[in-house]
């Protein structure tokens, strides 16, 4: 096990009797503590915490005025800054919870999560009111707080609040269509971020960059981990303004604490040149998404031997269930890394298909148990049954089905293998996306690679993998092909490869699967030179490839797997051929002929000699229902049946 980050001075334990508090209780000892340290920069400007305590009691002075005690929660509509902070800390001071929609994005989905949470009131800024008002239409009061903020009374309310009272809803997106909102109470936004506090010695000397905006998990942590340690946060709009920008604002403000994805870490590496580093950070935060061996690499390019990497697992409905820290000496052997190890109250359990617990070594179903998890989804009892169990054990504590898959070392750092709709059946095999998308990477020239699931027009799944290169003009499809050829078997190999400069990202950073394109029909770069047909076999061929393989044009010279054919649609082809050309064949030199020039020889050197019609029938009957895995023992099979005659 690794050590965690170095500890440093002005450090202090979170302490757990915090918990049984609320989240204003803890900002506001931070504010006695220290009135006149900065809270926020943002908007080239800083705000206090003296400052930043008093607008937020004025926007809880301004809700409770509204005489609106239904208990629903308050729509929050802002650009991450000062004046969505003070707006959440308003809010929660109030007693109700705040649901993030952001301005600009789909108007759809925001009216339908604002339809979900049955919202009275949206606050708002001036630059936004205008979005605002089109948005909610009749029926919702609209606030811009800049009309509260300025004056009025400033002192804390001393509101008691309960530890167990909702604080926020995060919606993600539901497998319906219909957003789901997942609920979380003051007791377990201060349960996380005391195991954040005491994991990285999180502290009143620290600059905490809040990467993703406060529609999710990781932006909502990010600001806590800062208001309630004494801290500065520091907003950035990473899909305004790119991760170029990002990095070079890391640099400049001198930023300690980074949370951030890691496909939005490799954009930002991507876009450095080879001397930048980053010296102030000290605690580098990859979660979200897999971490691999080549991240590792370049942390420790750039980043000072006093930083701390840390990669975890975490979702919305149980923040941050494993840990895993790494230093300049970590060993790092295999390509994908280690979510890690136990935190304080959230116990991982993995379970099979039945229920119980896999064996040793065996992949199951993460399962967490703990009593700091989220009450469940808003409104929604039926997912919340679904996903959420009590403990039979213990009365205090529930059970989380994550829907994530994972292994347990020996000495118990959890593997993270993929999600339990990211293993996919192609051809009848089981195949892990993300065991793809590692062998993908693992090549020397690939910077970041993404495999997904595309359905044909049949309706078959394949496997489509989209890449970047750090090199020009970076590897063919042919080659990143023989590189998958001697790690992956074939089944597990995608049929298209589709080079792009940049991955799609959403407004969060992380891998936009949605904004990958659609794999048309047109040929790919191959290590041959188009060549057109030059007889009628050979045109009768070309269209037969095309058909099976979906590639358009398709050339005599083409190698059929580098056109992204495997062993089925090969079997497919052969029996087209047969049935085409009723040729006595042998079945084996067909399927040993990758490219239509040589079929169309092996074709012509047996023109005219009719096979049996029972044995024709036969072979025509196995073609068809031939499996991967039986295709290199019907082809050896039928090459020692016609050495035979």
């Amino acid at each position: 096990m690794v050590t965690r980050p170095l500890a440093v001075a002005g450090f202090e334990m979170f302490p757990r009797m915090e918990l049984e508090g609320n989240i204003p209780r803890r900002f506001e000892s931070q504010v006695a503590r220290h009135p006149e340290r900065i809270a926020v920069e943002a908007e080239r400007r800083s705000w206090t915490y003296r400052a930043l305590n008093e607008a937020a009691n004025r926007v809880a002075r301004a809700i409770l005025s509204t005489g609106a005690l239904n208990g629903n929660p308050v729509v929050l509509f802002f650009a991450p800054g000062f004046g969505a902070l003070a707006s959440l800390l308003g809010v929660l001071k109030s007693g109700r919870a705040w649901v993030p929609v952001l301005p600009g994005g789909p108007s759809e989905r925001s009216r339908a999560m604002l339809a979900e949470t049955g919202s009275d009131l949206v606050l708002t800024d001036c630059d936004h009111i205008d979005e605002a008002i089109k948005l909610v239409g009749d029926g919702l009061d609209v606030v811009a707080i800049e009309s509260v903020t300025g004056s009025g009374e400033g002192e804390n309310l001393g509101r008691d609040i309960a530890p167990d009272t909702a604080s926020n809803i995060i919606f993600t997106s539901g497998s319906t269509g219909r957003p789901k909102g997942v609920v979380h109470t003051h007791r377990v936004v201060l349960n996380n971020i005391m195991t954040h506090t005491n994991a990285l010695y999180l502290n009143c000397e620290d600059r905490v960059c809040q990467a993703a905006n406060f529609t999710t998990l990781a932006g909502t942590s990010s600001i806590f981990r800062a208001l309630l340690n004494g801290a500065a946060v520091l907003p950035f709009d990473t899909a305004g303004q790119g991760a170029a920008s990002f990095a070079q604002w890391l640099m400049e403000k001198r930023i300690t604490v980074c949370q951030i994805v890691p496909t939005l870490f490799r954009s930002m590496i991507q876009s450095l040149d080879e001397a930048a580093k980053f010296p102030h950070m000290r605690v580098l935060h990859l979660g979200g998404e897999p971490v691999y061996r080549r991240d590792v690499l370049e942390y420790r390019k750039r980043f000072p031997r006093t930083c701390c990497l840390v990669h975890n697992l975490g979702s919305s409905e149980a923040p941050t269930i494993r840990q895993y820290f790494i230093d300049h000496e970590t060993a790092v052997d295999d390509e994908i890394v280690p979510v890690g190890y136990p935190v304080p109250d959230r116990e991982v359990l993995l379970l099979g298909d039945t229920g119980s617990a896999v064996a040793p070594g065996q992949v199951g179903e993460i399962v967490v148990r703990s009593a700091y998890l989220s009450p469940g989804y808003w409104r929604n009892p039926e997912l919340t049954a679904a996903k959420f169990k009590q403990d039979p054990e213990e009365s205090n504590k529930r059970l989380y089905f994550t829907g994530d898959l994972g292994v347990m070392l020996p000495d118990g750092c959890l593997v993270l293998k993929g999600r339990v709709d990211q293993r996919i059946k192609i051809r009848g095999n089981g195949v892990d996306l993300n065991e793809v998308e590692a062998a993908l990477r693992s090549h020397g020239a690939i910077r970041d690679a993404v495999v997904v699931n595309r359905k044909t027009e049949a309706g078959e799944s394949r496997l489509v993998a989209y890449f970047t290169s750090s090199t020009e003009p970076g590897p063919t499809p042919p080659e990143l092909r023989q590189h998958l050829a001697k790690v992956l078997t074939d089944y597990m190999i995608p049929e298209v490869l589709i080079r792009m400069k940049l991955l799609p990202l959403t407004a969060n950073g992380k891998l936009d699967r949605n904004g990958l394109p659609e794999p048309d029909q047109r040929r790919p770069e191959l290590s041959s030179l188009y060549c057109g047909p030059t007889n009628a076999t050979e045109e009768s061929l070309v269209r037969i490839w095309e058909e099976v393989l979906d590639v358009h044009p398709v050339g005599i010279n083409d190698n059929f797997f580098e056109l992204g054919g495997h062993s089925l649609s090969a079997a497919r082809v052969v029996s087209r051929v047969f049935q085409q050309y009723q040729s006595d064949i042998p079945l084996g030199s067909l399927f040993q002929s990758p490219t239509i020039a040589e079929m169309a020889a092996v074709i012509s050197q047996h023109h005219g000699k009719k096979p049996d019609e029972r044995q024709l029938a036969s072979v025509l009957d196995e073609l068809a229902s031939m499996s991967d895995a039986d295709a290199e023992q019907v082809v050896n099979a039928l090459d020692q049946d016609n050495s035979k005659d």
